[in-house]
């Protein structure tokens, strides 16, 4: 049972709407971030006319991907100590079909690669060159991700950080967008330019199914953002086992974010942090973090919106 104080924060599920009765299969997405907003606009344009929640959450998530404004992954996105701009993204629909790429270069829409890979169903994950090769022999072109802006942020780190990467909430680049089509279909995707000047060829949980990205046609979906504290505990899948046992969104992300802080509070980073989003079948939805300043964008047939996230720390 949740304390009705959490850290000196109010309880706020009272404050996290849930939908139900006719409106259960009304089309929604949700995505992590103020960025979100664009990402959902890009997939409720599919989802209101009548378009599937996985054309919806990729089309949502390519927007991230090709904004340069928007660097939290694809074109604009901060390297990896090296300088080399490597993206992972991953992708799973209602039947449990899955697709994920990781340290994928130049190539600016890594999230269409893993839905590609999903659907030719010849392997459910690929990274580094295989991932760059199978891109190239699926129509994709190299591009360079590497944005002037970037490369000076890389550049400045180079000077303070003399090559010892810290973990930084402010610099890790995810989108996580989860959407629920008119016909009650539930969808996924993430698309991750990682922790800013990362090892090169770092994996965090944006590629990982079930730590980044889980979804179950019959309960819910749930995604997370942070610095790869959700592949300790299969977060996302966590998350949606939780819903399945009867929590309600907000619930379910508290309880795996509590899992991760009570197993790991005195070996997390000073900057690290772990994030989760969950929609449910009813289109109830909610979030909680890690850390303060966490948010996310909602979207749906009465409008779109900003939840801020309360927090553990």
């Amino acid at each position: 049972m949740l304390p009705e104080r959490v850290f000196g924060h109010e309880h706020p599920s009272r404050s996290v709407r849930s939908l139900s009765g006719d409106n259960e299969t009304s089309p929604i997405v949700i995505s992590t971030w103020t960025y979100g907003l664009k990402a959902n606009a890009s997939a409720f344009k599919v989802l209101a006319t009548g378009g599937t929640s996985l054309d919806a959450v990729e089309q949502g998530i390519r927007a991230m991907e090709e904004d340069p404004n928007e660097p939290c992954t694809g074109i604009g996105a901060l390297p990896d100590k090296k300088g080399r701009v490597t993206l992972e993204a991953s992708i799973m629909d209602h039947e449990l079909n899955i697709g994920s790429v990781s340290g994928i270069e130049q190539i600016l829409h890594p999230v269409t690669v893993a839905r590609q890979l999903m659907q030719k169903n010849i392997g459910n994950a690929l990274v580094g060159e295989g991932a760059l090769d199978f891109a190239l022999e699926n129509g994709h072109q190299q591009v360079n991700l590497l944005t002037a802006k970037a490369g000076l942020e890389w550049q400045s780190w180079l000077n303070d950080k003399h090559y010892h990467p810290s973990p930084d909430f402010n610099h890790t680049d995810t989108i996580s967008t989860l959407a629920m089509d008119s016909l009650g279909n539930m969808c996924g995707a993430t698309s991750s330019g990682g922790v800013a000047f990362k090892e090169p060829q770092s994996i965090y949980d944006s590629a990982m199914i079930g730590a980044g990205l889980f979804v179950d046609n019959e309960v819910g979906a749930a995604a997370a953002t942070g610095c790869g504290e959700a592949m300790r505990v299969a977060g996302a899948h966590l998350v949606v086992e939780l819903m399945r046992q009867g929590k309600e969104p907000f619930e379910a992300c508290f309880e795996a974010v509590e899992r991760i802080f009570r197993y790991r509070s005195d070996r997390l980073a000073v900057n690290s942090n772990a994030a989760f989003i969950a929609l449910n079948k009813k289109g109830g939805y909610g979030g909680f973090s890690l850390r303060s300043g966490f948010s996310f964008a909602v979207q749906n047939t009465e409008g779109r919106f900003m939840v801020q996230c309360k927090s553990l720390m």
